[in-house]
């Protein structure tokens, strides 16, 4: 009963050594270039973008203000791209996604797959 014991223990502090190891990628610079929200505004669709700046209001319906030294811009961060991050207006945050442009009527977002806190 003990072998059984310290076998069945040992094998969950293996376990849970495991499932606490991070998954593994490339770590180091990305190619994506960090724009303003002036700059933002006058891409072609589907461009993919850098943001730093801050969120500092919702809109509604999944779309918030952004803004930077440069001025704003529309970005929509659907629920799941959030990755439990929790802004607030005074958070400087970096947003990772593609220009969303239409024609009519005439509007430019920012679609965020991304949100991450900046120091």
């Amino acid at each position: 009963m003990k072998k059984l014991l310290t076998i069945t223990s040992l094998a969950l502090c293996a376990l849970g050594a495991t499932a606490a190891e991070p998954a593994g990628g490339f770590k180091g610079p990305d190619n994506l270039r960090l724009v303003t929200a002036a700059e933002a505004s006058q891409l072609a669709d589907d461009t993919v973008v850098k943001l730093q700046g801050f969120i500092v209001r919702a809109l509604g319906d999944e779309k918030y203000e952004f803004r930077d030294d440069s001025g704003t811009i529309t970005v929509e961060i659907d629920e799941e791209d959030w990755g439990g991050v929790t802004a607030t207006p005074d958070a400087r945050v970096e947003l990772r996604g593609e220009i969303d442009r239409d024609r009519y009527p005439a509007r430019v977002e920012v679609d965020v797959d991304s949100v991450r806190l900046l120091p």
